[in-house]
């Protein structure tokens, strides 16, 4: 199983879990899970279209997942996945 780390903003769909582990043999069956265990969370990371929010960010083992095989990248038992959302704002 992969251990994913859940940011703060988007601890209140997991039941305000930190992290949380799924199994999957790719980075896309393991957030599969995630959001079939809480499915209010898919809206915050999927579009309408189920791909990936522009916004949000994904890490395996704190590599960008844009640049391996996106959700295909394949997972091993013990490995961390870290969701980023990002943030904008300011003046």
């Amino acid at each position: 199983m992969a251990k994913i780390l859940i940011p703060t903003p988007l601890r209140q769909y997991v039941d305000k879990k930190d992290s949380v582990e799924v199994g999957g043999a790719t980075v896309g069956e393991v957030l599969t899970g995630l959001t079939g265990q809480f499915p209010d969370l898919r809206k915050n990371l999927y579009n309408d279209e189920g791909k990936l929010r522009s916004f949000v960010n994904i890490y395996l083992n704190d590599e960008d997942i844009r640049y391996l095989g996106k959700d295909a990248t394949a997972v091993r038992d013990g490995d961390t996945i870290t969701i980023v959302p990002s943030i904008a704002g300011g003046e």
